[in-house]
């Protein structure tokens, strides 16, 4: 497991493949696709946060995104979105923004992991049935 001390501030984009616990301050995007990323007590994040499962102990300021489950403790702060299929908020937690869980949050994700545009409408003819 990682650490990032509180004394550090990282600013631009910080992906990985193993767990990381950040007690200092990050400003960018955090991708850890297939591990646990904690936002201990005095750590803060200023930034998009995508991973397997997420922990907030301190803030996040945007969007939160994982494919396993979001866990926002008593002391957690939350401005952004959060998306999962499994969310935990205790008492105490706050959350300022939009919830999405659920298939629907399953089908959000990939279709932001794949960056690809929407299919235009279909405009052929009108044909009658038989």
């Amino acid at each position: 497991m990682a650490n990032i001390g509180k004394s550090i501030t990282l600013k631009g984009d910080l992906s990985g493949n193993e767990d990381l616990v950040i007690e200092g301050h990050i400003e960018g995007r955090v991708d850890l696709p297939n591990n646990q990323l904690t936002i201990g007590a005095n750590g803060s994040c200023a930034a998009e946060v995508h991973a397997k499962t997420v922990v907030v102990v301190g803030k996040v300021t945007g969007n939160v995104i994982a494919s396993e489950r979001i866990e926002i403790q008593a002391t957690g702060l939350v401005n952004g979105d959060v998306s999962a299929p499994r969310l935990i908020v205790q008492e105490g937690a706050v959350v300022n923004g939009g919830i999405e869980m659920g298939a629907k949050a399953k089908a959000s994700q990939a279709a932001a992991t794949q960056n690809a545009a929407p299919a235009p409408p279909f405009a052929g003819e009108k044909k009658a049935l038989p």
